[in-house]
């Protein structure tokens, strides 16, 4: 069985307004589940594929943080 998850994630969510979106992405890390993971990174793709260097860099930025936080509270 030939599965291509990214494209399945990308149909499962292709219909939804910015407020479903949302909800996906705080649903998914509320649920705080592994199985939601793909999805995320998924999500964070597109992201990333439609963002300035600016905004890239933005998000790096953001992401050092929260992994020195995440780190910390280990």
């Amino acid at each position: 069985m030939d599965l291509n998850l990214r494209k399945a994630i990308i149909e499962n969510i292709k219909a939804n307004d910015p407020q479903q979106l949302e909800a996906t992405i705080v649903e998914a890390i509320k649920e705080g589940e592994e199985k939601m993971l793909p999805g995320l990174g998924v999500l964070f793709e597109l992201i990333w594929q439609q963002s300035s260097d600016e905004d890239r860099n933005e998000m790096i930025h953001s992401l050092e943080q929260g992994v020195k936080q995440a780190a910390s509270d280990i």
